[in-house]
């Protein structure tokens, strides 16, 4: 099955960002050191790192989409949900920890939890081709208008309805985030349609896009396993320091 090595190495270059701005929380949460991340441009620079995450999953989806037209609607629509499941157990997973060493800021619905749901409900959205980009349009302006609200009841978090006084390390409710991922399902039908790419790039040769694209390749078990590595040595250094 052909990769196409740009989506690879954007995604590694979204890892990267990514293991920057957590390193940077984690020591402003274990070590104090006054790294302002809820406003300005560290802020930013993590909303524009899952952005990119985000926008890739929905072009993978699009074209893994285009790659399945040979199946039945129904066992692509299985592929989808038994995918999706197995991300979103990895998010809830994730809970268990959080909740049992951070009760009061653990992850309820963070990006792993984002992204399982999103996928096995994209059949629903996978059949609308370009209308994704006016459908992800609105959802991102209703989320937008939704955020600074505050709800008596939690039962809607995942949608983006929080209840006054919510902390969590991790939040990535369908409202907004899930808009950027149908404007990528959009982006992966309009840009690699029949799961062909229709512009031209020369092939990876590069020493730096291989490795970008390496990092690419196994983002899921990076993620997954990062915060222990960079917890676990800013914890050593604390001690040693």
């Amino acid at each position: 099955m052909q990769r196409f090595w740009e989506l690879d190495a954007l995604r590694g270059i979204a890892i990267i960002m990514m293991v920057a701005s957590n390193s940077l929380l984690d020591l402003d949460y274990f070590w104090g050191a006054g790294i302002s991340l809820g406003s300005g441009p560290w802020f930013w620079f993590a909303r524009i790192t899952a952005s990119i995450f985000i926008f890739l999953a929905g072009a993978s989806l699009s074209i893994s989409n285009s790659r399945s037209r040979g199946l039945p609607e129904s066992e692509r629509a299985k592929k989808f949900v038994w995918r999706g499941t197995k991300i979103f157990l990895l998010g809830m997973t994730i809970t268990a920890v959080t909740w049992a060493l951070f009760p009061s800021e653990f992850i309820v619905f963070g990006i792993l939890h984002f992204i399982g749901i999103s996928i096995a409900i994209s059949p629903l959205f996978l059949r609308l081709g370009k209308w994704n980009l006016a459908a992800g349009l609105g959802i991102i302006i209703a989320g937008i208008a939704l955020a600074p609200l505050r709800f008596g009841f939690n039962w809607l978090l995942w949608l983006g309805l929080a209840p006054a006084g919510f902390r969590s390390f991790d939040y990535f409710p369908l409202l907004p985030w899930l808009g950027i991922m149908l404007i990528g399902i959009f982006a992966g039908s309009a840009l690699y349609p029949n799961a062909k790419r229709i512009f031209w790039l020369a092939e990876n040769s590069g020493f730096v896009a291989r490795k970008l694209c390496w990092l690419g390749r196994h983002s899921l078990k990076i993620y997954f396993l990062h915060q222990p590595f960079i917890v676990g040595a800013i914890l050593l250094l604390r001690a040693i320091a």
